[in-house]
């Protein structure tokens, strides 16, 4: 027997490559097809909107004149968005509520549009939350936290 010809022979070295190759084509294949057959593929265009967001917080009371603490939400720029996609969370233990609905009133939200929300406690974080009108996901697309 001769050592030599042992390690230079390489024969069986194709069918191994051949037979990984197979299986990772298989795998990738299956994963595409599992994507879009489970649904998955329609939620990969879906991703929240671009949009930038300014917080005002005051402690003078809202726009009717009564005593609250508010917050002034600013659409700065970005994508214009869907005021039926578009709420306004807090975290604090009273609920917010719209002070003036602004300029957020007719369906469309664009860059310089505003809206007021009164009930806003000090430390409180406010969100604003983006759902995915085909999938009810949800996307916080903007934070701010009320001074203290």
């Amino acid at each position: 027997m001769n050592f030599n010809e042992l390690l230079t022979e390489d024969r069986a070295v194709s069918p191994v490559i051949g037979v990984i190759l197979m299986v990772a084509i298989t795998v990738i294949l299956a994963a595409v097809i599992g994507t879009f057959v489970l649904g998955l593929g329609d939620q990969v265009d879906e991703s929240a909107p671009q949009a930038s967001f300014s917080f005002d917080f005051s402690a003078n009371g809202g726009f009717d004149g009564s005593s609250d603490d508010y917050v002034n939400i600013t659409h700065e720029g970005g994508e214009t968005l869907d005021n039926s996609t578009i709420s306004i969370d807090g975290d604090g233990t009273s609920n917010i509520v719209l002070n003036n609905a602004g300029d957020w009133g007719d369906g469309t939200i664009r860059a310089g549009n505003q809206v007021s929300y009164a009930g806003v406690d000090s430390g409180e974080t406010i969100r604003v939350v983006w759902t995915n009108p085909s999938g009810g996901s949800t996307n916080t697309i903007a934070r701010s936290t009320a001074p203290q």
